[in-house]
């Protein structure tokens, strides 16, 4: 059978299983995420790089979560594409890459400081985390309005669906800058930090535990992304490659069900940023400041000897 007159829905059991996994969801991540932002907001006393990232990436999940009722409403009626729905398809993924896009300059920012603790402070500061996130909002905005003008969607089609089998070019763009072009940048960022970390750390002994500690996190976090997102935009890549070379509809069935299975352990997401955050925070603050009093105590020493 052609691809092209498959017609693709949703598992029919996939409705109930997002409610009953995003009642849980919904109620811990806005508990979370509130308690956040009032933490950060309020509770803390001067502005850091990553206090102003943290602020971004909780207002992003908030406003995903806020999506989530609209979104399994949406599923259980049928709701046909319409102009609520391209609301709703915008605010859930506009908020889902402004996640993934925070997160990728949290562990940006992290490896800036503790791999060059010194050269770092040109390019690090409150005011300019604030243009970044500024600017990363309006990009992300501007480039979901692009792709949901340019998107290709009969009036029957199901809202929060791709229903056609036709290969989207527009969404492989979307997954690759959206997703994995970060995950890279993530990957090395944290890598490369957990690298530099664990040579000071043998430098270091007065420091081990602390090190230690933010070693655990960094890996914790770069785990937790990968685990939520990882097989979401594999099963995007996977349904382009299907969609193109004219498989079954079977096929395309089973990897549209695994993208919606996908889809919910994405959203959970939300949830685990207000808490590993708050200990890369904590944790950090105190590593990097003595990753930089070590290299300048270091520099000072060598200025000396020169």
């Amino acid at each position: 059978m052609s691809n092209s007159s498959c017609n693709i829905t949703a598992y029919e059991m996939f409705s109930l299983v997002q409610l009953c996994v995003y009642i849980p969801v919904l109620l811990s991540g806005i508990v979370l995420n509130v308690l956040a932002l009032w933490v950060f907001c309020c509770k803390l006393g001067q502005w850091t790089e990553t206090r102003v990232y943290m602020v971004n990436l909780a207002v992003a999940d908030c406003l995903l979560l806020f999506t989530l009722p609209f979104k399994t409403l949406s599923q259980f009626q049928h709701l046909k594409v319409d102009g609520w729905c391209l609301v709703l398809e915008g605010g859930y993924f506009i908020n889902r890459f402004m996640s993934i896009g925070i997160i990728t300059i949290i562990a940006t920012d992290r490896y800036l400081a503790i791999k060059y603790p010194l050269r770092s402070k040109a390019l690090r500061s409150p005011l300019k985390a604030a243009f970044a996130s500024g600017f990363l909002w309006i990009v992300i905005i501007c480039e979901t309005s692009l792709i949901k003008s340019f998107e290709d969607r009969r009036e029957d089609d199901f809202c929060f669906e791709k229903s056609s089998a036709t290969p989207s070019v527009i969404t492989l763009c979307a997954v690759i800058t959206g997703f994995f072009i970060p995950l890279l940048i993530l990957s090395y960022c944290s890598i490369q930090t957990i690298a530099e970390l664990r040579r000071k750390k043998k430098e270091n002994c007065h420091n081990e535990k602390l090190t230690r500690k933010a070693v655990y996190i960094v890996s914790a976090n770069m785990a937790v992304f990968i685990i939520c997102f990882l097989p979401l935009y594999l099963g995007h890549f996977l349904r382009f490659i299907v969609d193109s070379v004219s498989s079954d509809c079977t096929a395309i069935q089973r990897i549209n069900d695994f993208v919606h299975f996908a889809s919910i352990l994405a959203n959970t997401n939300c949830c685990l940023d207000a808490i590993c955050y708050y200990f890369v925070n904590k944790e950090f603050k105190g590593a990097s400041s003595k990753l930089a009093k070590s290299k300048s105590e270091g520099s000072e020493e060598a200025e000396i000897q020169l």
